[in-house]
């Protein structure tokens, strides 16, 4: 059984929003440090930056306003120095910055599935959703939706089972990393994927094992500790190159943070 959640529900807002900053981070250095926290909701988006760049109250409103197409938030931004010890951590070599287990699971026919059932029901409907396939059963949360249009299409699945609905962060509050499911799938440990750089081991040994995983249709299986250089036998430098190609590969963590690993 997997849920997936589309770009426009108030988390995945949130996590867009997180690697927007993530990315205009990127854009001011080539190795920042920073994390972002992101709540969002009827008519208030707080933004925690801890960061060793900065972000102007002026860039962090534009990114918000673009991504949830209005002007009218009320934006409080809270922007904080990187804590000097954890600094220092990454001063000579690019090592592990934080301890954490990991794990990649290969996907199942049953999540590429409903994967593609998410997109393409967005591609059509690109407004708040979320969706879940168990045992043959699909289920179709879907706003601003034809209800009569998705049955046609989708037959056997329940749709929008409480009726028409609007959804959206006037209807429900978002947050980063509230939808580590729909982002991992069977992957998921509890380290969140967005709105962080890839020092954090959240971002790149998530990514490496997701990846591999994939690759040798294995489980895998990995720990680390902050400060360790090497994991899986391979530099902490290289795992974190291998997950800056996949998030460029995909236009960035902003566009990483649409639908997560899959």
């Amino acid at each position: 059984m997997i849920e997936k959640v589309n770009p426009s529900h108030p988390d995945k807002v949130a996590d867009r929003i997180a690697g927007a900053l993530v990315d205009l981070a990127y854009s001011k250095v080539e190795n920042p440090k920073i994390a972002v926290e992101v709540l969002l909701g009827h008519g208030v988006a707080n933004l925690i930056i801890e960061s060793s760049v900065n972000i102007s109250d002026a860039e962090a409103e534009a990114i918000v306003s673009r991504i949830t197409k209005r002007t009218d938030l009320k934006v409080s931004l809270i922007m904080v120095a990187q804590d000097p010890i954890l600094a220092s951590n990454q001063d000579k070599e690019v090592r592990c910055g934080d301890n954490g287990i990991f794990k990649g699971i290969p996907l199942t026919d049953e999540e590429k599935q409903l994967s593609k059932i998410a997109h393409d029901i967005y591609k059509k409907y690109p407004t708040d959703g979320k969706y879940v396939l168990g045992d043959n059963k699909l289920i179709i949360c879907q706003s601003c939706a034809n209800t009569s249009d998705l049955r046609a299409s989708y037959p056997t699945a329940i749709v929008n089972p409480l009726g028409d609905w609007v959804g959206g962060t006037d209807v429900d509050s978002g947050a980063t990393n509230r939808k580590l499911g729909s982002d991992m799938a069977q992957s998921a440990t509890g380290g969140g994927l967005m709105g962080k750089d890839l020092s954090k081991a959240d971002v790149s040994v998530n990514i490496y094992a997701f990846l591999k995983a994939q690759e040798t249709g294995k489980k895998v299986e990995l720990f680390c500790a902050i400060g360790d250089e090497t994991i899986d036998g391979k530099p902490y430098r290289e795992i974190v190159e291998i997950a800056r190609n996949y998030i460029q590969s995909l236009g960035g963590f902003e566009k990483f943070a649409e639908w997560g690993l899959f």
